[in-house]
């Protein structure tokens, strides 16, 4: 092959996000409009990960539960985005005290409307997007003498064949640390229960359901969950082919078993008013990889103050609860050039559960985002920059970066 057609099949950037879900679209969105030259590649053809094509469609809160808001940013610009063309409505949470679901800062939203927000988002801000575009290898050399090794791109399949995609800074947005995985830094894994969200039209349905319109009732059909919701997980860990085939299969199983069983008790013709409209796309496990960090987040931290800190995350689980992100812990262990966002970052057990969900991934995307950005403007690996600087940039955008600022 000549050098010509060789050099085809390379493209460069300035940050390369690895991942189109809530956490790489944030960072993709964040690095662009400070500036850098965008790549964002996306396996599927929808932007959102498991909120769009996994059907996760519940953003949960930006507060404490107590009135106050604790994520600010691009968590936030991105939940009144899922609402801009389809239903949804955020609660009066500012007055709740102690407030659990409906009385916090949160929303349900349409799948497909928070698709269509996020297609505009990205386009607006200048974003090259590239979909069905999976990510194969991390190109990974040497940094220097000492034999310091930094990810300098990765290698993608893609309908063409594979690319090469290179940059100044690369993003592991992938929710499984799949870059991570390939460049060789440590990661580690979690069971998941099985679970299979499905959208559920039943247009004769006295009770409340998940989307209210004026044709009917749309719902969520919700079989199984996740460990912090029924108890001691399956043993589904989501690395390995053959097993997200059986989660996935087993999970549509199940809704199969649910509509089988109530258009029995509703009678035959229930099937014209009681039917699933969607299915995921893809597998909705939680907790797959994450990475080991510079930094940890562990159990039981709520209550921690981090020198380090980026960000804070609200417990979804429980009000009151406020944890914040240190800034080693988007970053792996061992090597450099690489930032990691979204549910794959380092944090173990309780934290985990707190960080893997859309705004905490919303907000570290953020944050990566701007941190290769200004990595790729100066020159330098974002390991090298001084986290002083990133946490003035962010008290900038709005971030409160400790719990005792969420209060005052």
């Amino acid at each position: 092959m000549a050098a010509g057609a060789r050099e085809a099949q390379v493209r460069r950037c300035d940050v390369l996000v690895c991942g189109g879900g809530v956490a790489g679209v944030a960072a993709a969105l964040e690095a662009s409009r400070e500036g850098a030259r965008v790549i964002l590649l996306e396996k599927t053809l929808l932007p959102g990960g498991l909120a769009t094509s996994g059907l996760i469609n519940v953003y949960l809160p930006l507060c404490d539960g107590n009135g106050h808001q604790v994520t600010f940013g691009l968590a936030e610009e991105l939940l009144r985005l899922s609402m801009r063309y389809g239903p949804g409505d955020i609660p009066d949470w500012r007055a709740a005290r102690n407030g659990g679901g409906n009385a916090r800062f949160r929303v349900v939203f349409s799948p497909a409307a928070f698709v269509l927000a996020l297609d505009e988002a990205l386009q607006d801000a200048g974003v090259e997007l590239w979909l069905d575009t999976l990510v194969c290898a991390a190109i990974v050399e040497k940094a220097s003498e000492s034999g310091a090794r930094r990810v300098a791109g990765i290698e993608a399949e893609t309908k063409g064949g594979r690319l090469r995609f290179l940059a100044h800074t690369v993003i592991d947005a992938t929710g499984d640390a799949d870059v991570a995985h390939r460049a060789g830094v440590l990661c580690h894994d979690e069971a998941n229960s099985l679970a299979c969200w499905a959208l559920d039209a039943n247009v004769l349905a006295d009770a409340p359901t998940t989307l209210q319109t004026r044709g009917g009732r749309i719902g969520m059909l919700r079989v199984g969950g996740h460990r912090a919701e029924v108890g001691a997980p399956a043993p589904w860990h989501g690395l390995e082919a053959p097993e997200i085939t059986r989660f996935a299969l087993e999970g549509r199983a199940q809704v199969r078993r649910y509509y089988r069983e109530a258009h029995a008790a509703a009678g035959p013709e229930a099937r014209q008013t009681h039917f699933p409209i969607a299915l995921p796309v893809m597998a909705q496990f939680r907790t797959t990889r994450r990475i080991e960090g510079r930094e940890r987040m562990r159990p039981g931290e709520m209550e921690c103050r981090r020198e380090t800190s980026v960000g804070l995350a609200p417990d979804w689980r429980k009000p009151g609860c406020v944890w914040e992100t240190p800034w080693g812990a988007l970053l792996p262990a061992g090597i450099g050039n690489l930032l990691v966002a979204g549910r794959c970052i380092a944090a173990e057990g309780d934290a985990w559960d707190v960080m893997r969900v859309i705004p905490a991934a919303a907000m570290t995307g953020q944050v990566c985002g701007l941190a290769a950005a200004l990595a790729a403007r100066g020159g330098s690996s974002p390991e090298d920059l001084a986290v002083t600087e990133i946490q003035t940039r962010l008290r900038a955008k709005g971030f409160l970066l400790h719990r005792d600022e969420v209060v005052r």
